[in-house]
């Protein structure tokens, strides 16, 4: 059992990066370290070529040409040992992203917050012909010598990428007006800070100043969900993660998410995932033995 405790907790976190940016250009990218990785800067990577499989979270993504792949910080990623890539990795940090202008702010909100419904956005030849000398502008920038507003160029280009990256996410283009945009964006934002002192659609809606039928409907309108799914969903993530990859019991992380009773958590955790948080961590104790 201990070994299986250190498998849970094998994770390597991100090292510093300068400035909380960096971009690199990957031609035919080997991963020999198939450790679990903890992000603690967003990534977009834009594969024009590639094979074998990531898994962020507890969900597998095959690694393939024409793509981009979208990773938030906190999120648990690792890449098979048969995987190449060849394109662009971009990682940075919210306090770098807050260089960039607030108009595309709704992007990044819509984009990372709700990461696991765009963690992979499959990209025609017009658009990889469109945004890949994008990736090659900013990797070029980003080599130069520094100056005194080299991190305000860098921004302004990461700002372009991410609004062409959420022009494409189809799940982003269904034309809701801007004041509905920007309600979601301040619901998601809210959601990534607050899922652990609060659970209630109500509570939410409270704090943004409209009913809960109103918050309702705008998820479904601008996601397709319902608001109280967008809720769960956030914690079901983090359960997930903590459950695989800590060595936390059970009535520990449930107290963590704001759960009244372990009992509670686990009835909570089964009928959204099928199984319950003991079967769960199980799965993967057996895997790491």
């Amino acid at each position: 059992m201990k070994k299986s405790a250190n498998a849970l907790l094998n994770i390597i976190a991100d090292r510093d990066i300068k400035e909380s940016f960096s971009v690199e250009n990957w031609d035919e990218q080997h991963f020999d370290d198939q450790r679990v990785h903890r992000a603690t800067y967003n990534r977009i990577f834009l594969i024009t070529s590639g094979s074998g499989q990531v898994v962020i979270d507890d969900s597998s993504y095959p690694v393939t040409g024409n793509q981009l792949l979208l990773i938030a910080k906190g999120q648990l990623f690792t890449f098979s040992a048969d995987a190449v890539l060849t394109g662009y990795a971009i990682c940075f940090g919210d306090c770098f992203w807050e260089k960039t202008p607030e108009s595309a702010s709704n992007c990044k909100a819509v984009l990372f917050n709700n990461a696991s419904d765009n963690q992979q956005i499959p990209l025609t030849a017009n658009d990889i012909q469109e945004i890949d000398p994008l990736f090659k502008t900013l990797h070029i920038e980003f080599l130069k010598p520094g100056y005194i507003n080299k991190p305000d160029a860098m921004a302004a280009y990461l700002k372009i990428i991410m609004i062409k990256t959420a022009n494409i996410n189809a799940s982003l283009s269904k034309g809701f007006d801007s004041h509905d945009n920007q309600l979601y964006r301040q619901f998601l934002e809210l959601v990534s800070r607050q899922y652990q002192n609060t659970h209630e659609v109500a509570e939410f809606a409270r704090q943004m100043g409209i009913s809960t039928r109103k918050l309702t409907e705008l998820c479904n309108r601008c996601a397709g969900k319902g608001a109280k799914d967008i809720i769960n969903g956030q914690l079901i993530s983090e359960a997930k993660r903590s459950l695989q990859f800590s060595a936390k019991p059970v009535k520990e992380i449930a107290y963590y998410l704001n759960f009244s009773t372990p009992e509670q958590f686990s009835h909570f955790f089964k009928k959204n995932t099928l199984v319950s948080p003991y079967q769960y961590r199980s799965h993967f104790v057996h895997i790491g033995m």
